[in-house]
């Protein structure tokens, strides 16, 4: 039976083999991870839906093919080497079993690691982002006992095993020299001599695609208003000395906009050719960069949500996010953006709509600054938010509406509900 290139995203097109984790003739359980998937949105796993054997990979590493082209052949059975392509995977077995315990140390420890429960039929289970976070800060990941799901190791078990690297490392002599934790700082963007052009990402071409394809197809335009945060400040910092789910300003603004959106039906709909779809559900997405670009986690029904829940699910989604662990539901959906650059230091900015939604809001700084309040000046706490708007379903007045409501619900932050 064909295994054929899934569609793991609502805008997916096309998608990019990125690395094989079964080989040919391997036998494989339904429900394994056979392949890591890179779709426009991010990189994903690739499930078996049944069992067998691996027969033939009809895709190699790197290659991009449409979705519902075949990449693979799956031999349905018992997983019995009966299929043709099952003689080949008899080689690799005794590599998992260290057969020269006559190399030195060094040179066999990556092999003669103990499986721990990080290993699954001879591989070792870890997360792509953990994949490549060991590769670029020399963890062997044979080495590490993964504490994620059934023992995967996960992008939190490198980094610490990173940064007790010192110790173990050879040569007492050299190890000085030896500072592996700093490079987690560096493993954004690997280095690229002056000179050379560094080729894109599978994510970065699709965000690339994207970002032109909106700002020239969409008429956007840009209204910018002056919040006063003072009393969500006091509010926030009350609310957290309670104790239990920690809020963000981040959380509170999706808050209000879910809340904005709820009450304005036009600006939670999409257009579409002759008309302007209106969405059922309110479901709120905000940007969170990631290793290798940008992915917009979505908040679903965030209108029917309290501030705790949103806080609660927008820590869940950012982890996952950020370990390559979000599902299709989880990126799919949005009907809203907000993009937050607050915590850079950044006072305003324009973002660029993410299609087919209506608007996206840029939130800026909350900055302390003289203002006249009574007739007298005294130091006042003011956020900036821009929002960018498809002027095919919105105009002026729903944008200035839009933000008017807004600035009533966060300078009044009781409203927001908890």
């Amino acid at each position: 039976m064909n295994l054929s290139m899934p569609r793991l995203s609502d805008t997916m097109e096309e998608g990019t083999l990125g690395r094989w984790l079964k080989q040919e003739g391997e036998v494989i359980q339904k429900g394994d991870v056979i392949a890591e998937i890179q779709t426009d949105k991010a990189n994903m796993e690739l499930e078996a839906f049944q069992t067998g054997v691996l027969e033939r990979i009809l895709v190699q590493e790197g290659e991009t093919v449409p979705v519902g082209d075949p990449i693979a052949v799956i031999a349905s059975g018992d997983g019995s080497p009966t299929s043709q392509g099952a003689p080949r995977q008899a080689e690799p077995a005794p590599a998992t079993q260290a057969p020269e315990p006559t190399q030195s140390p060094q040179a066999a420890s990556p092999q003669q690691a103990p499986a721990a429960t990080s290993r699954q039929g001879g591989r070792i289970k870890a997360s792509p982002l953990a994949r490549r976070l060991a590769q670029e800060l020399g963890v062997e990941l044979a080495q590490l006992r993964g504490t994620g799901p059934n023992g995967r190791i996960d992008r939190d078990d490198v980094q610490k095993a990173a940064q007790s690297a010192p110790p173990v490392q050879p040569p007492a002599t050299e190890a000085p020299a030896v500072t592996p934790a700093p490079q987690i700082q560096t493993t954004t963007q690997p280095t690229v001599a002056a000179g050379e052009t560094r080729r894109l990402s599978r994510m970065e071409n699709i965000i690339a695609q994207r970002m032109v394809q909106s700002k020239t197809q969409v008429p956007h335009f840009y209204v910018t208003a002056e919040l006063n945060m003072k009393k969500a400040i006091v509010l926030r910092e009350e609310l957290n000395a309670l104790g239990g789910q920690k809020i963000s300003f981040n959380d509170m603004i999706v808050r209000a906009c879910a809340l904005v959106l709820g009450s304005t039906p036009r600006a939670n709909g999409s257009f579409v050719e002759g008309g302007i779809l209106s969405n059922p559900q309110v479901n709120v997405g905000f940007a969170v960069t990631i290793e290798g670009g940008l992915v917009v986690p979505v908040v679903r029904d965030a209108d029917k949500k309290s501030l705790r829940q949103i806080a609660a699910e927008s820590r869940d989604l950012i982890a996952k996010a950020r370990d390559n662990k979000l599902s299709t539901e989880e990126l799919s959906g949005g009907t809203f953006t907000v993009s937050n650059l607050g915590m850079y230091g950044v006072d305003e900015f324009i973002a660029i709509i993410n299609q087919p939604e209506s608007a996206i809001l840029a939130v800026g700084a909350i900055t302390e600054q003289p203002v006249v309040e009574g007739g007298q000046i005294v130091v006042g706490h003011r956020m900036r938010v821009t929002l960018s708007s498809d002027h095919r379903i919105l105009y002026g007045s729903h944008a200035a509406e839009f933000l008017q409501q807004l600035r009533r619900l966060l300078e009044n932050p009781l409203e927001l509900g908890f």
